[in-house]
């Protein structure tokens, strides 16, 4: 079929009975499919299993001689943050391992610089109001909700394919009230892409208005491949250092996708005074973390190549899952020019840019029809897409079967959509 942008008014209507009759086909079915969160599915949390006899009722014992099962280390077991060097770019200790999400940890981070400060600044951020942070776009919802909710202004920053727009960055870095840029560096939520290192070199050597400037560097698909490929993201806590910024970036990282979503490990790294400045905070908050699971997970992950081992096995699972959704797009939407889709080398999603202004109506036919799919403009700032374009698409947790059903229909509902719009 020729693009839509070819074909009469006469012709349109015709495609669109066809597509309506096959769209009230589809709601018969009955379906009933989730592709909203990028959440593991069961088949990887298998993978995992061997962790929940780990690490039996009497290794409790650390290499320092810490009894794992008492109170006490704060910054996590020494063999724990040795074990996520590499991952994190940071040596271990520069490394806090807290439980199981990054996202508290990020969370913690706001309020702590909020009420407290951080090193090189006036004091409390939220005495220095308006606060404003930097948000690549299309970008992860998670982190604009906690902006939102804790009265943070956002700027969108359009992602290029190497990371954020550097000039707007740094244009906007400029003004004294941006504290903070979000960054999903490697394997972008939802876009997929990596930064460059020439992206992490700017972002680390900018000129910015605020002396206590920060970089959320939220790496949390660092070890999610999807191809053989393995692009190479530059180390940001370097390249601050080198740069005489040491204190800009704090690095977030999890196990969350990595072994069990809901017993995974939270990791934190930054400079060192940056370091000290978190633990005294963190301190008043808990006398320490799990440590029972951070020997769990050295028993069972246990080196660099036991994590890339491990992380083979959850490709092997998943890869087949992001390849039908590419098989169905481009089998029904290729050359129609009403779509884009991402084609991801790692990480959790497929980034679906559908015809400007149809977004929210492909959402509510794909719910109509028993898919559910995360709203429209969840991956701008304030939950609005000015473009009504952008769709994350998380293909893990559903069946392989399923998620090429789920595919199909949302292909179907994109050309429906599309062709309502020319239509008027």
């Amino acid at each position: 079929m020729p693009p839509l942008s070819d074909l009469s008014t006469d012709a349109l209507a015709d495609l669109r009975a066809g597509l309506r009759q096959e769209y009230d086909a589809l709601k018969g079915q009955g379906l009933k499919l989730d592709m909203t969160r990028g959440k593991p599915a069961s088949a990887q949390l298998d993978l995992s299993a061997e962790m929940l006899a780990l690490p039996g009722n009497r290794d409790t014992t650390a290499e320092d001689g810490t009894d794992a099962r008492n109170y006490g280390n704060l910054q996590g077991l020494s063999e724990t943050r040795a074990l996520f060097s590499t991952l994190m770019g940071a040596p271990a200790d520069q490394i806090v391992v807290a439980n199981n999400s990054s996202l508290a940890l990020m969370h913690d981070t706001i309020v702590y610089a909020l009420l407290k400060g951080v090193p090189g600044g006036k004091g409390p951020w939220s005495k220095e109001e308006p606060i404003t942070f930097l948000c690549p776009v299309p970008g992860y919802d998670r982190h604009f909700a906690l902006c939102e909710g804790y009265g943070i202004r956002m700027i969108a920053i359009p992602m290029t394919g190497e990371g954020p727009d550097m000039d707007a960055v740094e244009k906007a870095a400029a003004d004294p009230s941006v504290k903070g840029i979000w960054c999903v560096p490697k394997y972008a939520n939802p876009s997929g892409e990596t930064y460059s290192a020439e992206t992490v070199r700017r972002l680390a050597s900018m000129n910015t208005g605020a002396p206590d400037f920060r970089i959320f560097w939220d790496n949390a698909y660092a070890v999610h491949h999807l191809t053989a490929e393995r692009p190479e993201l530059a180390n940001i806590l370097d390249a601050c250092a080198e740069a005489g910024n040491p204190n800009r970036a704090f690095v977030f990282a999890s196990t969350s996708k990595v072994t069990l979503a809901g017993a995974g490990l939270a990791l934190w790294a930054s400079s060192p005074e940056n370091v000290r400045w978190y633990l005294a905070q963190a301190g008043r908050r808990s006398i320490g973390p799990d440590k029972l699971n951070q020997i769990r997970h050295v028993r069972f992950l246990r080196d660099d190549a036991g994590i890339a081992a491990h992380m083979e096995k959850h490709r092997e699972l998943i890869a087949p899952k992001f390849a039908a959704v590419e098989e169905a797009f481009a089998a029904r939407l290729g050359g129609q020019g009403v779509a884009q889709w991402s084609a991801p080398k790692g990480g959790y999603f497929i980034t679906l840019d559908v015809q400007d202004g149809t977004a929210s109506r492909v959402v509510a036919l794909a719910k109509e029809a028993g898919i559910a799919l995360t709203p429209a403009g969840a991956t701008h700032p304030y939950g609005r897409d000015p473009n009504d374009r952008t769709l994350r698409i998380a293909p893990t947790f559903p069946s392989l079967a399923e998620v090429r059903k789920a595919a199909e229909a949302v292909a179907l509902c994109t050309l429906l959509a599309a062709v309502e719009a020319r239509l008027g």
